[in-house]
């Protein structure tokens, strides 16, 4: 965290420098962000099966490839997470599902700061923001 701040306030990114620059793949953050939405507790991305009538009442839980395809994306592109990665700045947008009952302000700025935090870390970008977006619950054991 303290090499983000001082990124911040020098004005320079570790990404650039006289030897040449090193860019950044939109997917590589999608990836990340994916990453940190299934590691938060009661959160669940959400999930788009393309069956025009969603799921069976009662079933709200995607197998694990189907949670994992649909946050990561495919050559369709990604659902639940985009990103606008530039040179030295990311900006993302999650679209979740919640537990009812789980607090919301909580699990999406737990989220938020996950994503944050993780993205700045292991790419070097800087994150403007994080938007989220909680598109439904659900009842889980139910």
């Amino acid at each position: 965290m303290a090499e983000t701040q001082s990124r911040q306030q020098g004005g320079g990114s570790p990404l650039q420098s006289d030897r040449g620059k090193t860019t950044i793949n939109d997917a590589v953050v999608v990836s990340i962000a994916a990453q940190v939405v299934q590691e938060v507790s009661g959160a669940e991305p959400q999930i788009d099966t393309g069956r025009g009538g969603g799921s069976i009442p009662g079933d709200n839980s995607p197998t694990v490839g189907e949670l994992f395809g649909k946050v990561t994306g495919s050559s369709r592109g990604s659902r639940g997470v985009s990103v606008e990665v530039g040179e030295t700045q990311a900006a993302l947008d999650l679209t979740i599902t919640v537990p009812y009952g789980r607090s919301i302000p909580e699990i999406t700025q737990t989220m938020r700061d996950g994503v944050i935090q993780r993205v700045e870390n292991l790419t070097g970008l800087q994150v403007t923001e994080v938007n989220i977006t909680v598109k439904d619950v659900f009842f889980p054991n139910q």
